[in-house]
């Protein structure tokens, strides 16, 4: 049965308001990968994850907006965390689009129902927002690939039963070449990485003679930077209103603590994450309609980094102590949000592709 996007999410809303899935009070990473998991059952089962989905992956059909929907009223409800909620968004579009499509029919439910975590292995020690030096290598021995190499800032690696693994096959651009990667493969390592914020959300990845069915590479040879461009829409406009709708939520908490005095900073801040909204709807409604986006994305990025640490810096002004003594999760997000302007692409690395390539400025010689 299909479902127009506003009929989908009163249905959604009212499932929600009977079903309890609320988190309980463990704060720790374990009890939140947990919590993600039980999370996508439930809504699996009850079919609300499968909406937006193809049905050659065992979804429902429809357009992705639904998923979109769902997304936010998750993430304002506070069931998961955003941010490993979405990668969702990213790795399973990745699966349907460059797998082979019995791999994809067979792997993708897996990681809609929570049976499964998996991972995403691009950056490395020497290659972050510069990811076209990456130097993780596969070899072609007869039918299998031999990897070698590590991969480093990789989230939910630990518990991680599959990653989408970027290598270099040859030179350059053409030279990079992406494999679905079984993580309990001998050979693989794993050695997850404390924050700042005190999370071991993050992790190093360690390939040293890792074999991988010729049949477990996505796409052709050489279609790995492809596949990483054709990911960044989905990171940059589905993902990101997750994380807006999951802030403008905390801002409402906010707003509720604070006094009429503080209404200054109050609306600086709603300001701030309105705008990255804003530009976060244009970019929906542009891959809704294209299928594609481009270097405007940048700006999303640099609003939605900009919008947190303004948000979480307002709330540690606003209400003395929360963040200091009394409340671990916002403690842990404002810790976090000091990072939002490094990770998936930094701020000086989007200014200057919005400088480059949305307004021809600075162009090399």
């Amino acid at each position: 049965m299909q479902l127009a996007p506003d009929e989908f999410r009163a249905k959604l809303v009212s499932w929600l308001d009977t079903h309890d899935l609320s988190p309980g009070n463990d704060h720790s990473f374990d009890a939140q990968v947990a919590q993600l998991s039980r999370v996508r059952k439930a809504l699996f089962d009850a079919d609300w994850m499968r909406y937006g989905w193809p049905t050659e992956v065992g979804g429902l059909g429809g357009p992705a907006v639904l998923r979109a929907i769902l997304g936010e009223e998750v993430a304002t409800r506070f069931l998961a965390e955003p941010g490993i909620y979405s990668m969702i968004e990213v790795l399973a579009p990745t699966m349907i689009s460059y797998a082979r499509p019995e791999l994809a029919a067979q792997m993708v439910p897996r990681l809609l129902d929570g049976t499964e975590q998996w991972c995403q292995g691009f950056s490395e020690p020497g290659s972050g927002s510069d990811l076209a030096s990456l130097s993780t290598r596969a070899e072609q021995r007869g039918d299998t690939w031999v990897i070698n190499g590590q991969k480093v800032w990789t989230s939910l690696a630990q518990y991680a039963s599959r990653c989408v693994l970027l290598t270099r096959t040859a030179p350059g651009h053409a030279g990079i070449t992406a494999f679905f990667v079984d993580m309990d493969t001998p050979g693989i390592t794993v050695r997850p990485l404390r924050t700042m914020h005190d999370v071991d959300e993050f992790a190093e990845v360690y390939f040293d003679d890792v074999v991988v069915p010729a049949d477990r590479m996505l796409g052709q040879p050489g279609d790995g930077w492809k596949l990483a461009m054709d990911l960044l829409p989905y990171e940059r406009s589905t993902c990101f209103w997750h994380r807006i709708a999951y802030l403008l939520a905390t801002l409402d908490g906010l707003a509720g603590k604070a006094d009429e005095a503080d209404d200054l900073d109050l609306g600086a801040a709603y300001l701030a994450v309105h705008t990255a909204r804003c530009r976060s709807h244009i970019t929906q409604r542009t891959l809704a309609a294209t299928g594609k986006v481009g270097a405007e994305t940048s700006i999303d990025k640099v609003l939605l980094s900009t919008a947190e640490q303004q948000l979480f810096d307002t709330y540690r002004d606003l209400v003395p102590g929360a963040i200091e003594w009394t409340d671990p999760v916002l403690r842990s997000e404002y810790l976090y949000s000091k990072a939002a302007t490094i990770y998936g692409g930094t701020a000086e690395i989007q200014r200057n592709i919005i400088a480059r390539r949305l307004l021809g400025l600075g162009k090399e010689q």
